[in-house]
């Protein structure tokens, strides 16, 4: 089995064994309501299950990436930014992120760390519903110079984020789908039938 596929059944394993995935109606950061909710803000509480899947991102960054394709990386709140963090820190390569709300104190920036006018980014979260969240901190980022054509998630829910960031110039990569994770814990028997029809169903409707 190569590293990717057990990543992508290690990462299934911590959603259930978290009880990360859940079932009922919620409303996502991008203002979509959804039948099914992954909660990856729970992993950092978890301190084999961090360390494992910053691994995951890491190797990522240096497989798929490459680290000479982006001078520093960029975490977006708030769940990519525990991730984002780790992963700047064990590639060697400058932390910022991306404020939630501007600041009506201090220098009053979007962005907290430094940012050089040219600097390449890649932008991180944990996962990606329709890109809004990855496009508001890459336009951030732009407006102060810098250039974002990357981004990088564990999960893409399918929900059109990945067509939304090619339109305006950035390749996302992730570790693993929604349709391919929900196969895998259907398959295991941790998924019923039904749960698993759901997401399916949320994803062609999405798409």
């Amino acid at each position: 089995m190569s590293w990717r596929a057990e990543a992508k059944e290690y990462v299934c394993n911590v959603l259930v064994r978290l009880g990360a995935l859940k079932f009922g109606v919620f409303k996502l950061t991008s203002g979509k309501i959804s039948p099914y909710y992954i909660d990856l803000r729970l992993i950092p509480s978890h301190v084999e299950a961090f360390r494992k899947i910053c691994d995951i991102y890491v190797r990522m960054v240096e497989e798929d990436i490459g680290l000479d394709s982006f001078d520093r990386i960029a975490g977006i709140p708030t769940a990519g930014i525990p991730f984002a963090s780790v992963i700047a820190f064990r590639v060697e390569k400058p932390f910022l992120y991306v404020r939630e709300e501007v600041k009506a104190h201090g220098t009053g920036r979007n962005i907290e760390g430094v940012l050089n006018s040219g600097d390449r980014v890649i932008v991180i979260d944990d996962l990606i519903t329709t890109g809004k969240s990855i496009l508001r901190a890459a336009s951030m980022v732009e407006a102060e110079g810098g250039i974002v054509d990357k981004a990088l998630v564990l999960m893409d829910r399918e929900e059109g984020g990945r067509k939304a960031l090619a339109k305006s110039g950035i390749r996302l990569f992730s570790l693993l789908t929604i349709k391919e994770a929900s196969k895998i814990l259907y398959q295991i028997g941790v998924l019923d039938e039904e749960h698993y029809k759901t997401i399916l169903k949320q994803v062609k409707q999405s798409g």
